[in-house]
């Protein structure tokens, strides 16, 4: 392209926005008077938000906004029946707004007796020779489920932005006896280890663009067409038996084959999945408690699902849940499970490979809950109040995710590094708090020495703080703040501001005890947990699987099952992360479609749900399945891996011994210049500098994945970081040779 082209594209670039800006007013009338409605028919005495929203196409929490009388006016939850850690003797009331909430000030941690060891950031000393991670997006598992938290018992905390925007509202525990009233066990429902062992289900390997498909009897080249659902059941079916019932893309994304026809992803790949079927075959209707009927429009790993007559059901995956098969055949894909099964089966002697990763690492993690008669914890880990977990899934976020753009950095920077956490979610898994946490108040924290409340502080937990930045500050920020957005997260910096968040013991101690300068903590509510080790014989167990499969990567004779080996290595990645996702238990999204009528009418999709996309044939939509009594939700473990993997990003030991002082080295962000930084992500470091850290392939050592040692230009947007990202893994990879 040469200048005339451009400047030609920004004028054609032009014409479109002008042709967009009606459209764009149009809308914004038609939804102020689709609102004037709702706020009308919701002042009817028996108005339903359901019903409201189905007619709508909209949420129910956009119709709740709306009208708040239509949502949720009592307690979230009642025990069935009272216990000694519950306290629902009378109906609990929605707590008042707390302008100016009284803190305690957190005490020094940054003298040298304390300074040693962070919870939740690296494993205990004598554990280190035995117990010694990219995007979560973790969306956990596709069937996960998790209690929406009720605004109406909360008292919001609302923090304004940097650039007055106002962000997104925090919720609080209510104060007094109202918010006592959270801290109980859910009656009846324990995480217990289960006493049967799971249905193996047969699977296949297709690559829809060579058309080869590999099974247990062989491999054989099929004629696929143009890869649409009819024509992969059809071809598959008339070559293996009817009891394959997962059939995993290895390559192709047919899926995707029409993307170009609509503006997002999810429409192309739910066009795809509602294609016309073969004869005898139908949507997948629901079949027992461990399977889930219906497909998942996911916009790159997509669920789909199809049954013959009563008996026949079958799967359509993408092999993208478990790995990058980074351009593997769908023999070596196959060999690949078949070396993970080997792996996992030296641990568990019941294992079975289910559809994902993530439901594969819950049930593996279940068969180590103890069951020795008079072990602690024997009976099943407890599952806190819903008021709790909601608490969590409101206030605990994830992976951080962060581009760091000028005038912070300079616009040219002399060069690219990235540097990645091997495992690193595996690092953190040593310790979880167990049972119903304690809560501690700001008062609470105040009256206690300086030694408990260090105790507390370093004990599994998740605080409430108001955070005061030194004022001479200058490098990146160490404690999330919530960002105007559903579940936006972002990091202040700027000196001298002070904020008020939620987050973890291992957060709040990295602010307090960080290399550079300590930052202004107050106490104003927390909640404490027993320390317990609930993930740890799990985590070790595919921490084990996980060394021994890159051995055979590294040395095996064949390149084929080297290749094998180490993508069988990263699956063993995906269980043990989307393992610890599905803890999170966040809200179930259901999505479904429905065939146009006749006449190009859109049907009545069900109560309580939404429009999600629209083709020629079919209508998508979604709707929030609200919660469930699921004796797996425990969001206190995942929340507190998420704060010490977020901590461990700016500072944490590593496996190799600094020579000077004979201590762990310390690598992160915060051992790297000020303004040197240009991104995180998750767990990996984007900066100027190339770091100098040692890596010896343990968990949570830092890996050098791509390098560009001469001037760059900063990005400024997702894309342009994409494309540094890309051509510095190419530029090490050239390096290396």
């Amino acid at each position: 392209m040469d200048s005339k082209a451009y400047n030609a594209g920004l004028a054609e670039l032009r014409e479109v926005r002008e042709e967009i800006k009606p459209l764009e007013r149009q809308l914004a009338k038609l939804r102020a008077e689709r609102n004037k409605r709702i706020l009308k028919l919701g002042a009817y005495e028996k108005a339903k938000a359901d019903r409201l929203a189905t007619s709508a196409g909209v949420s129910v929490i956009d119709v709740v906004a709306l009208v708040p009388s239509l949502g949720p006016q009592g307690p979230v939850s009642a025990p069935v029946e009272p216990s000694p850690t519950h306290y629902r003797a009378e109906p609990q009331q929605p707590a008042q707004a707390i302008k100016e909430p009284a803190g305690a000030l957190a005490p020094d941690l940054s003298s040298p007796g304390q300074a040693e060891t962070a919870p939740d950031t690296a494993e205990p000393k004598q554990a280190a020779t035995d117990d010694e991670h990219q995007e979560l997006h973790a969306q956990g598992d596709v069937t996960a489920e998790t209690e929406a938290f009720s605004p109406a018992e909360a008292a919001p905390v609302s923090v304004p932005a940097s650039g007055g925007e106002q962000e997104r509202t925090l919720p609080s525990i209510p104060e007094g006896a109202a918010g006592d009233r959270w801290f109980y066990v859910e009656p009846n429902l324990t995480s217990k280890r289960p006493n049967f062992k799971q249905a193996t289900r047969q699977m296949a390997f297709l690559d829809t663009a060579a058309g080869v498909l590999v099974w247990q009897a062989g491999m054989v080249t099929l004629d696929l067409g143009r890869a649409s659902v009819a024509e992969i059941l059809t071809a598959v079916y008339a070559t293996v038996p009817a009891d394959v019932e997962r059939i995993y893309i290895t390559a192709g994304d047919p899926w995707h084959q029409n993307a170009g026809r609509h503006q997002f992803l999810k429409d192309a790949v739910a066009e795809w999945l509602n294609g016309p079927l073969p004869e005898g075959w139908q949507v997948e209707s629901s079949r027992g408690k461990d399977r889930q009927a219906g497909h998942l429009v996911h916009p790159r790993n997509p669920v789909g699902r199809w049954q013959r007559g009563k008996d026949q059901h079958t799967e359509i995956r993408s092999v993208g849940e478990w790995f990058d098969p980074a351009g593997a055949d769908p023999a070596t894909v196959r060999a690949a499970f078949v070396e993970l099964w080997k792996a996992l089966r030296r641990h568990w002697d019941d294992v079975v490979l289910m559809g994902s990763p993530s439901q594969t690492g819950r049930d593996l993690w279940s068969r180590t809950i103890p069951a020795k008669a008079g072990a602690k914890w024997a009976d099943g880990y407890p599952v806190m109040s819903q008021e709790i977990r909601g608490l969590l899934h409101a206030t605990a976020g994830q992976g951080r995710t962060e581009l760091i753009t000028p005038p912070r950095v300079p616009e040219r920077v002399p060069g690219w590094y990235e540097a990645d956490r091997t495992f690193a979610y595996a690092k953190h898994t040593w310790t979880s708090g167990v049972g119903v946490p304690q809560r501690v108040t700001a008062a609470a924290f105040a009256a206690m020495s300086e030694k408990d409340q260090a105790d507390a502080l370093f004990s599994p937990s998740h605080w409430q703080v108001r955070v005061t930045i030194p004022k001479d500050w200058n490098h990146v920020g160490l404690l999330p703040a919530p960002a105007p957005g559903e579940r936006a997260w972002h990091y202040p910096y700027e000196g001298g501001r002070t904020f008020v968040t939620w987050a973890g013991g291992a957060e709040v101690n990295l602010a307090l005890r960080n290399p550079l300068q300590p930052w202004r903590i107050e106490i104003l509510d927390g909640l404490v947990w027993e320390k317990g080790d609930p993930l740890k014989d799990w985590s070790n167990k595919l921490k084990d699987a996980w060394r021994s499969l890159r051995a055979v990567g590294e040395v095996h004779g064949d390149e084929q099952q080297r290749q094998a080996a180490r993508l069988a290595s990263r699956a063993v990645r995906s269980i043990l992360l989307y393992g610890i996702g599905t803890f999170a238990q966040r809200p179930r999204i259901t999505t479904g479609s429905l065939e146009l009528g006749a006449g190009g009418e859109v049907p009545e999709i069900p109560d309580g749900a939404r429009l999600t996309g629209l083709t020629d044939t079919h209508v998508t939509w979604e709707r929030n399945g609200g919660f469930a009594r699921d004796p797996y939700a425990h969001p206190e473990w995942a929340a507190g891996v998420w704060s010490a993997a977020r901590a461990a990003l700016l500072s944490g030991p590593t496996s190799t011994k600094d020579p000077a002082t004979g201590k762990p080295a310390r690598a992160g962000a915060l051992h790297l210049p000020a303004g040197s930084i240009l991104a995180f992500r998750t767990d990996a470091i984007y900066s100027s500098i190339r770091p100098d850290w040692p890596y010896s392939g343990e968990p949570g050592d830092y890996l050098l994945k791509g390098a560009m040692a001469w001037e760059q230009t900063t990005p400024t947007t997702d894309d342009e970081f994409y494309v540094l990202q890309a051509l510095g893994r190419q530029a090490l990879e050239a390096e290396e040779l």
